[in-house]
């Protein structure tokens, strides 16, 4: 393992610790940014951008959820399209977030988080919405199946969590808007005693969140 991962790791494992006090079951993941205090948020820029970036990723640590009664479709409309055909599921969900739940056969490869092309289109559109919405933010959570050992399962969700928040900020999608998380095995959708279970539970998921409503000032900035 190399000595940036490592590092990458660490920061994790150290934005995990200052989540101790709110996690519920979910005490050995990591997490960073949105909605998780700006301690947090420091810890994904500080990943990004050094110190200059540990201060912009403070400011979106600090936001504690978006606006309500967000209108979602014409974003929700391109979202679909261009994951048209991969089984991504796009909705809203009651917390007023729109929800990518992006499946196994076009994330990554079996023990990998090399960024599957096959999700390429999905995420350059997300991007371009994120430009041409200021006021959105993004969390990437990363999921395994039960298979390996917990550990490992829990750095490979973070590692491809962390991959695709770098793709969309290689995309010019700036750090302060964007969050990465590792589950690992926890959180199973489906039933793990089976292949079909465990192709389902290894995803990836996206929140999309909005600060404000269009033409207003993000609360991030």
């Amino acid at each position: 393992m190399n000595a940036k991962i490592v590092t990458r790791l660490t920061v994790f494992a150290i934005a995990g610790s200052l989540l101790a006090g709110c996690a519920t079951q979910q005490g050995n993941n990591t997490a960073v940014g949105t909605g998780v205090g700006a301690a947090t948020g420091a810890a994904l820029g500080a990943i990004f951008g050094g110190g200059k970036g540990a201060a912009i990723g403070a400011g979106v640590g600090a936001v504690a959820g978006g606006v309500t009664g967000y209108n979602w479709q014409a974003i929700r409309n391109k979202l679909s399209g261009a994951s048209k055909g991969t089984g991504t599921q796009v909705t809203e969900q009651p917390d007023g977030s729109l929800k990518l739940n992006i499946p196994s056969n076009v994330t990554f490869a079996t023990n990998s988080y090399q960024i599957n092309p096959a999700l390429y289109p999905t995420l350059n559109e997300l991007s371009s919405q994120m430009q041409q919405h200021p006021e959105l933010i993004a969390e990437v959570r990363g999921y395994t199946d039960s298979t390996g050992s917990a550990s490992y399962n829990q750095t490979l969700s973070v590692n491809r969590a962390q991959s695709v928040a770098s793709y969309l900020n290689q995309h010019g999608v700036t750090p302060n808007r964007l969050a990465a998380q590792g589950f690992g095995p926890s959180n199973p959708i489906a039933d793990n005693g089976t292949e079909a279970g465990r192709a389902q539970n290894r995803r990836v998921e996206i929140y999309l969140r909005a600060t404000a409503q269009p033409g207003q000032a993000p609360a991030y900035q």
